[in-house]
């Protein structure tokens, strides 16, 4: 439990404390503080190599145990060391950078793959067409094979297939990266929608004023360490953020 701005309290679902990376001889990560409540979208912005990725695969166990210091709770539990697929077990869920889609796959049966940790039928069927209706693109490419649709048609498809194992916690990292800015205005749409059905959600993002436009609250990661944090809104007005991440000021 965590007190909000408000001093109400609020219930953690994800704890990071004191989280330290190295690769080699080189700290990626050197000893950060973050927290996700219940019901919250939370960004973590920063510019390209300052962590922000790695954070994201010690929190989803998809580095070494070896490589990762400090401790990570998820509903209060620690996981650090815990495999990735127990955590989809758990309900945490991670769309990566560069999307990941079963290319060989159709998009009908990527979302199948999605929901392997679930045995309700009508459930996941209810869901696909739940997603479907977020997603009208892929409803009318269902039987296409995930590997021929566009970037953003497969960052669509990556974000539909991650919800059918309704996660309590959703990470996203970079999901605008590559996308044209029609298609990044579209992702974020999405993205604040899921938010306001209540999932739980830890975006990554080098688009910082669409980041912080759609959360609640931010950190700013730079050279490994969380250098600011505070409410998304008031982060866009700052003139250090403006300068260094909105190309303001």
């Amino acid at each position: 439990m965590a007190q909000n701005g408000n001093g109400a309290m609020t219930e953690n679902v994800l704890k990071v404390a004191g989280l330290k990376v190295a690769y080699g001889g080189i700290q990626a990560v050197k000893g950060i503080d973050l927290e996700v409540n219940k019901g919250e979208l939370i960004t973590l912005i920063g510019a390209n190599g300052a962590g922000k990725t790695t954070t994201l695969k010690a929190i989803t166990g998809t580095l070494p145990a070896s490589k990762v210091e400090g401790t990570i709770q998820y509903e209060g539990q620690e996981i650090k060391g815990v495999g990735s697929f127990n955590l989809v077990k758990k309900s945490l869920a991670m769309v990566p950078e560069g999307r990941g889609v079963f290319t060989r796959m159709s998009i009908h049966e990527n979302l199948l793959m999605g929901a392997y940790t679930r045995n309700d039928k009508a459930g996941i069927n209810a869901d696909i067409e739940k997603w479907f209706g977020v997603f009208p693109r892929l409803k009318e490419r269902a039987s296409q094979m995930a590997g021929t649709l566009s970037g953003g048609e497969q960052q669509m498809l990556a974000m539909a297939r991650a919800l059918m194992s309704h996660p309590k916690l959703l990470l996203l990292d970079e999901p605008s990266m590559g996308l044209s800015p029609i298609m990044v205005e579209k992702i974020f749409e999405v993205v604040r929608t899921v938010s306001s059905q209540g999932v739980t959600i830890l975006l990554v993002e080098q688009n910082a004023k669409l980041a912080l436009q759609a959360a609640n609250r931010g950190y700013v990661m730079d050279s490994g360490l969380i250098t600011m944090t505070g409410n998304a809104k008031d982060m866009l007005d700052d003139p250090k953020v403006k300068e260094a991440y909105l190309g303001e000021g």
